[in-house]
């Protein structure tokens, strides 16, 4: 006999736990299933625990709207809950005067974003706020913190659990088949079972487009390339002189090396991107020369020998080298004709900010009387 469960969320990442919060808080019976023997173990604990206020992304695109959306409600989750985190402000820079161009271009952006807070520095009240930074003008961004992402997820799972969700560890997805009015789905794991589920929500980030490849009765078609972008960071050995972020201008592959702050006041740099074939998390101390000569341009007092190996994430982009930027991909019956069934593709940054947002837009797509 096969056992049923109303929702099942594959991922124990920040965005599966968001979701599976907000079934069970919908009143759902929801189970998570996680292949590692711990929650957020991959992309979620390798980010730079950013909030972003919503900057640079294309206007009207979910990337935007739900990173604007999530901010909002994150900082206030983030109060509601003791979650630690700060809004230290980030500082986009123009090393050069032929950069206050695109500077300008991209506040303008910025506002079609709803991010109307931005605030123009001249150099010298940039160099009030900031005297070791080079830099002949800047964007402060007021609406840019950090948050402690391992208790984020803590606090997202404890809500989960309160309104009746159980987390499986150890429990991968070895497949499914779509049947009429249900998902049945193997769990493998200590304990392999068959499970029927009326919803199944496919969170597994890395693993979104294999775990979407193992659901007999998905068009094959419907499931996009996955590319993996690798960005490695290093950390400052001594403490920084900056009480702000600090972002150059952005570059075709992504945002430049940048500096954050982690909520002790550990300065780390950031990334550069490493396109790769398979999951390696290896950081080659030998990067770390492109990453002064980056840094350098804001930053020109940086000393020799600063920077150790930190470590490395890895984005499931949905465009390769050198393609434009693609949006966030959250599939659901409307767009593959599977009901129940909503795959998460391609989220990445600024997917911890839009965590909340996110899941609101699931539940949606899998229901709207939910």
């Amino acid at each position: 006999m096969t056992e049923g469960v109303e929702a099942v969320v594959v991922g124990a990442g920040v965005v599966g736990l968001a979701v599976a919060r907000a079934l069970a808080s919908a009143g759902r019976e929801t189970l998570i299933l996680e292949s590692a023997d711990q929650i957020g173990s991959s992309i979620s604990s390798r980010s730079s625990e950013v909030i972003h206020a919503g900057i640079y992304y294309p206007a009207g695109s979910l990337k935007a709207r739900l990173c604007v959306a999530g901010r909002d409600r994150l900082y206030a989750y983030c109060r509601e809950h003791g979650v630690e985190h700060r809004r230290l402000g980030k500082l986009i820079v123009a090393s050069t005067e032929a950069q206050i161009p695109a500077l300008k271009e991209l506040q303008r952006k910025a506002a079609l974003n709803g991010v109307g807070d931005l605030a123009w520095l001249e150099s010298k009240a940039l160099h009030q706020r900031e005297p070791d930074l080079a830099a002949v003008a800047a964007l402060l961004s007021p609406s840019t913190g950090i948050v402690d992402s391992h208790a984020l997820m803590l606090a997202f799972l404890a809500d989960a659990e309160a309104a009746g969700a159980t987390l499986a560890l150890r429990s991968p997805l070895g497949g499914g088949t779509v049947m009429d009015k249900a998902i049945r789905i193997e769990v493998g794991g200590a304990e392999p079972m068959r499970l029927d589920c009326r919803y199944l929500v496919n969170a597994a980030g890395l693993d979104a487009q294999s775990v979407a490849r193992s659901l007999r009765g998905l068009d094959p078609a419907a499931i996009p390339a996955r590319h993996l972008a690798k960005g490695n960071y290093f950390m400052l050995r001594k403490p920084a002189p900056f009480r702000h972020l600090i972002y150059p201008m952005p570059e075709a592959a992504g945002l430049g090396v940048h500096l954050t702050l982690d909520l002790a006041g550990r300065a780390r740099f950031g990334p550069d991107v490493e396109w790769i074939e398979q999951v390696d998390y290896a950081v080659d101390p030998r990067r770390a020369e492109r990453f002064y000569a980056a840094i350098r341009r804001y930053w020109p007092a940086l000393p020799d020998d600063a920077l150790d190996p930190g470590y490395a994430g890895i984005r499931p982009k949905l465009q390769g080298p050198g393609g434009p930027p693609e949006d966030f991909r959250v599939q659901g019956p409307r767009d593959h004709g599977v009901p129940g069934l909503v795959n998460l593709f391609g989220i990445e940054s600024p997917g911890l900010t839009a965590s909340l947002a996110l899941a609101d837009l699931v539940l949606r797509e899998l229901d709207p009387r939910i």
